[in-house]
């Protein structure tokens, strides 16, 4: 059985004034828990990447070392977490990036990625493109070759497709605002 967009839709939580007021946060850990509703968001990722040889699924802290890993087992791939700075226990590479409501920074290991791996980013939301893009940024700075970048809801308002022109983007649901 699998759930088409509106149907998973349904299954996300909206959250007024979070992180801060006026942000409307679209929390999918209420999708995650539909046995259903998570076997549909890894199959829908699974048929789209399949054919496009990944040999790496860069997940970003948090939301995206959910999802990641079981994308990667289904993809025959490895997976790389990207974290906050000083959570990774070897040497990193960092990238710095500016969010809808602040600052942040990203590391990945220096050995994560060998020169022309094939990478897929994913996270669970893309919004302004930041995150995404700094992890475009550590992929490419080790090598990597992106494959593409998944999202699982996009906000299309805020634009971040825009900054990830010259990436395949895929994003199975999307707000408008």
């Amino acid at each position: 059985m699998s759930l088409n967009s509106d149907q998973l839709k349904k299954l996300i939580r909206e959250v007024p004034d979070f992180p801060k007021k006026g942000i409307l946060f679209y929390d999918i850990t209420t999708l995650l828990k539909d046995k259903v509703g998570f076997a549909t968001l890894i199959d829908k990722f699974s048929e789209y990447y399949i054919s496009r040889s990944v040999d790496l699924v860069l997940g970003m802290e948090a939301r995206g070392f959910i999802f990641g890993p079981a994308l990667a087992y289904r993809l025959n791939a490895g997976f790389v977490p990207v974290r906050k700075p000083g959570k990774l226990p070897a040497e990193t590479i960092k990238e710095n990036y500016d969010l809808e409501y602040g600052t942040a920074c990203l590391e990945v290991h220096k050995d994560a990625i060998r020169k022309g791996q094939r990478v897929l980013i994913v996270d669970d939301l893309l919004a302004t493109g930041g995150t995404a893009l700094a992890t475009v940024k550590l992929a490419q700075a080790l090598g990597g070759e992106i494959a593409g970048l998944g999202f699982v809801v996009e906000l299309d308002f805020l634009k971040g497709r825009e900054k990830l022109k010259d990436h395949d983007v895929m994003a199975l649901l999307h707000y408008d605002e």
